[in-house]
């Protein structure tokens, strides 16, 4: 072995330990407890695919699997939209830009139990922010997370707030945009509308595939918001009203650590890790056409 390679190994040995030993091996033995009746306070019975019939048949299991898709097919379309218009006007040579893209960018690394605190206070139907600027334009707001059919939007709505993140990424594609590309087409006449969909698009559009599939894998392990804002914190009213945020990763929570089930919560999470693969490889397969490289389309 050559002495470079040698020294590479050991440069990244630290993290190759760290992944056999806190990733890769937890992660086979949670397959194997999967096949299991297990409640970590007994050793685990083999019981083979049980655990993966019983989740077929479960329900709460499906209600889970619709809050999730929900959350992620609204919240991740809007948030590559939201972040794309902000980083549109932040691209903007203007006064005090450092002072905006920073205020913009902050609620990205936000604690988000700080911030599922603060939304419970913005979301409150009584005395929140939210409905008291609508009350002051005469609207009046919904009861929010109290209301099933508003609790999976509020959550949207929230999601919202921590976009800096893509906007930080699609604003460096931005800027990556050859200026003499768009220059060239304004010669010929294009409008700032054609500019951008005919180069500014095209050539941002790797940028926003990794904004889409960091998302989507994101938003379908959505689960502090959820835990900190719906009642996770009291065993047996999480997810509420009616079940309407429970979300996969929150009902595995409480089969694992509420009702200590954690054969049955490890078969979902593996059924969890294979739909968000399957939703990884589709969002690639359908964008990698669409997206331009220097090399070309791939």
């Amino acid at each position: 072995m050559k002495e470079e390679t040698k020294q590479g190994w050991l440069f990244v040995s630290p993290w190759v330990i760290g992944f056999v030993l806190l990733t890769a091996g937890p992660m086979l033995y949670s397959l194997y407890l999967s096949f299991t009746a297990s409640s970590l306070l007994s050793p685990p019975q083999w019981v083979g695919v049980e655990n993966y019939r019983r989740m077929f048949a479960d329900p709460i299991f499906y209600r889970s699997l619709s809050n999730t898709a929900y959350y992620a097919f609204l919240g991740v379309p809007l948030g590559m939209l939201l972040s794309l218009l902000l980083a549109l006007l932040l691209n903007a040579p203007v006064i005090g830009l450092g002072i905006f893209r920073t205020l913009f960018f902050l609620p990205s690394v936000t604690n988000t139990v700080a911030m599922s605190i603060l939304w419970l206070w913005l979301l409150n139907p009584e005395f929140g922010l939210i409905n008291t600027a609508l009350a002051a334009v005469g609207i009046d707001g919904p009861l929010w997370l109290q209301d099933e059919a508003w609790s999976k939007p509020a959550l949207v709505l929230m999601s919202l707030w921590t976009v800096g993140g893509q906007m930080i990424i699609t604003l460096a594609a931005l800027q990556g945009v050859p200026k003499e590309l768009t220059e060239a087409a304004s010669l010929d006449g294009a409008g700032a509308v054609k500019r951008f969909w005919a180069i500014t698009l095209p050539m941002i559009s790797p940028a926003l595939l990794f904004n889409l599939i960091m998302g989507l894998v994101g938003a379908l392990q959505v689960f502090t918001q959820a835990f900190v804002m719906t009642g996770g914190v009291q065993p047996g009213s999480e997810g509420g009203p009616n079940q309407s945020t429970l979300f996969i990763v929150l009902y595995i929570y409480k089969k694992a650590f509420q009702e200590y089930d954690m054969g049955y919560a490890s078969a979902l999470s593996w059924a969890l890790f294979v739909i968000i693969v399957l939703c990884t490889w589709a969002a690639w397969r359908f964008a990698r056409s669409r997206v331009h490289y220097e090399g070309g389309a791939t």
